[in-house]
């Protein structure tokens, strides 16, 4: 399986899939922007299916180390609020 590396001299340090400069946060923007793992895929040859995997499992763990996810709302006063 293909894994999440990151150094300081690759993409500035973002996360990549390992052997190649394909950032995770590529990957995960093509697949919000309705694109399919197919067609990355297509788009970038020397990646695979278990890139992809290895991106989302990646974000997957990232986020479940954040405990706060601030909204902001807006009240009945108009007023904006961030509730955490």
């Amino acid at each position: 399986m293909q894994k999440i590396v990151s150094a300081p001299k690759i993409m500035m340090g973002k996360p990549v899939i390992s052997g190649t400069r394909i950032t995770v946060e590529l990957i995960l923007e093509k697949l919000a922007a309705g694109e399919t793992p197919q067609q990355i895929l297509e788009a970038y040859p020397r990646f695979s299916d278990e890139g992809i995997k290895a991106a989302l499992a990646f974000a997957a763990q990232a986020l479940r180390y954040d405990v706060v996810y601030p909204t902001i709302e807006k009240t009945s006063y108009g007023i904006n609020s961030v509730i955490c």
